[in-house]
């Protein structure tokens, strides 16, 4: 039987096929210039069957005044004939894929814009209201429909909108109220500092109060001014592949829906307690933010054998990590954050305690319905991400990745001509910190 204590976060992030088996493909004509060119193009789909649900043109990365095609296909007709076709014709051309077994020489899909996380936001495992026989609330009409509106609200959301406001029952509140008290408590002796320096933030903020569950939509203006990171609520479980990708944009999905008010210290889900009691006070510490981002960004079009890997270090640094701070022990991982018996648990000498060291930790197995066995410390988070950053160079991956803050893009680098751009950026930021330094010194 589970201890009554337990709160079980994080099992959202679990494998499973993609349902969605579009294809983008992103070519660049030998000529430039030439009227007609993309016309050219596209009577290879039509003779070939291929439908297309996309089509759009921008100046290349790559190669100074030469554009770039992106067209997305639909599952159908002979793709594979069409990309031999492209493959002479054009001078670049990049496949990415959501069916990774297509034989087409592809990197499995990945979004390469935030409002891209719209096509995947509703490829989910399971929907929301869909509750296992052994669930608290499986028995409960009432709370079963109530699940379903939280996950219809997550279903039709779009990027840029505002999350939808949530008028939280008498009953829900309660359920908080009794997860809000126990766990603060603990949060002074367990919690590491920098979840104990941004709490208070988030009670003045954000509507933190044992009597309020605070709201998705204000938790994320917050962290958006904190770190750039930002929630976006989530109809049910995605797939790792699809939850990593969102880090790479410091998007977080997040559920808004409460536990069962039976059991207010157990759920067999994340909840919005785990949520936001839990992972979201580290989203507003910067460096913890760009630790989960280098995971995310590490994710995109990787094999499926690394998005397990990374999904492994995630579950034991971003869920269940520890750290050393001022020579003593604390939690960081929202599963612990979250857990009124597994926050004390883990700092008592049942548990093993391990160095984190990413090569091996992803290797290492876990169970998701008990306490855990096994905890990896990290020194601090800095560390951790240094070691991430090290370990992402292992995934066998012909282009890097960059993320476009100011557009909210993600650059797929694969040329010289964009490395020499990246390069005399970063000698004009080095420039900008040089003179401060200067003005300093004087």
């Amino acid at each position: 039987m589970l201890d009554p204590t337990l709160m079980v976060g994080g099992n959202y992030i679990k494998e499973a096929k993609d349902s969605a088996k579009s294809t983008c493909l992103i070519f660049s004509p030998k000529e430039r210039d030439t009227v007609g060119t993309l016309s050219t193009y596209l009577k290879y789909f039509s003779e070939h069957e291929v439908n297309l649900l996309h089509i759009e043109s921008r100046s290349s990365h790559r190669q100074t005044d030469v554009y770039e095609f992106m067209v997305e296909c639909a599952p159908g007709g002979n793709l594979g004939t069409v990309i031999e076709k492209l493959r002479g014709q054009c001078s670049y051309l990049s496949v990415i894929s959501r069916n990774h077994k297509d034989n087409l020489g592809t990197v499995p899909w990945f979004p390469r814009r935030i409002r891209d996380l719209d096509k995947f936001a509703n490829q989910i495992l399971s929907y929301g209201s869909e509750l296992d026989s052994d669930h608290p609330g499986f028995t409960d009409p009432v709370y079963r429909q109530r699940r379903k509106y939280f996950a219809d609200l997550a279903f039709h959301y779009k990027h840029g909108q505002p999350i939808p406001r949530v008028e939280y029952t008498e009953e829900e509140i309660a359920t908080w109220g009794e997860v809000f008290r126990n766990l603060t408590k603990l949060y002074p002796k367990y919690a590491c500092k920098e979840h104990n320096h941004v709490f208070p933030l988030l009670i003045e903020n954000c509507g933190y109060r044992e009597d309020n569950i605070p709201q998705l939509e204000d938790i994320s203006n917050f962290l958006k001014d904190s770190t750039g990171f930002t929630l976006r609520p989530v109809a049910g479980l995605l797939s790792s592949r699809d939850f990593l990708a969102g880090l790479a944009f410091r998007v977080f999905h997040s559920t808004q829906y409460i536990r069962h008010s039976s059991k207010p210290l157990y759920t067999p889900e994340p909840d919005v307690c785990h949520e936001v009691l839990g992972h979201v006070p580290l989203f507003a510490d910067p460096s913890f933010a760009q630790f989960c981002q280098v995971v995310g960004l590490a994710s995109l079009g990787a094999p499926d054998e690394y998005i397990e890997k990374l999904a492994t270090c995630f579950w034991f640094t971003v869920e269940y990590g520890m750290c050393r701070q001022d020579g003593e022990l604390k939690a960081y991982g929202a599963g612990l954050l979250s857990s009124f018996g597994e926050l004390e648990y883990c700092l008592t000498d049942k548990p093993e305690l391990r160095p984190f060291e990413p090569a091996e930790t992803a290797l290492q197995k876990y169970p998701i319905t008990e306490y855990q066995p096994v905890y990896y410390v990290a020194e601090n988070f800095e560390d951790a991400k240094q070691k991430m950053i090290k370990f992402a160079e292992s995934i066998p991956r012909k282009f890097g990745v960059r993320y476009d803050p100011y557009t909210q893009s993600m650059n797929i680098i694969d040329s010289k001509h964009q490395i020499e751009d990246l390069v005399y950026n970063v000698n004009q930021e080095v420039q900008i910190l040089m003179d401060a330094l200067r003005k300093l010194k004087s």
